[in-house]
């Protein structure tokens, strides 16, 4: 019998450091700090247009924190990031605090290593 896998859940700093997203050249505005691609116009093509293991969506949680999830999605999208380095389906989700906080030198290098063993690196 085999365990059902969870998904691995890291703050958005480890996002930031190991996937590195970029402000796509066709981005029409300036959501998320100037690197998101919009939910809609221009930007909502380009995105449909990109390779989607270089896709993730910013999304809206049951709480006040915003998540950033792999793939192209729907529901409670805020908007959409590109990224140099491809997720490639793995299943994992990195939590935005809405009180801003970071993680350590240490902290987040302990969630890379996290992030490099689920992706059998």
């Amino acid at each position: 019998m085999e365990l059902p896998i969870e998904t691995l859940v890291l703050h958005e700093d480890t996002f930031y450091e190991y996937f590195k997203p970029y402000r796509h050249p066709e981005t029409q505005y300036n959501a998320w700090g100037g690197i998101g691609l919009e939910t809609f116009g221009k930007d909502y093509e380009t995105v449909r247009g990109l390779d989607p293991d270089f896709v993730w969506t910013v999304i809206e949680g049951d709480s006040d924190d915003l998540w950033i999830i792999p793939g192209i999605h729907y529901v409670n999208r805020i908007c959409f990031l590109v990224t140099k380095n491809p997720h490639k389906g793995l299943d994992v989700e990195f939590r935005c605090p809405h009180r801003m906080t970071s993680l350590t030198e240490l902290g987040l290098k302990r969630q890379i290593n996290k992030l490099r063993r689920a992706q059998n690196l």
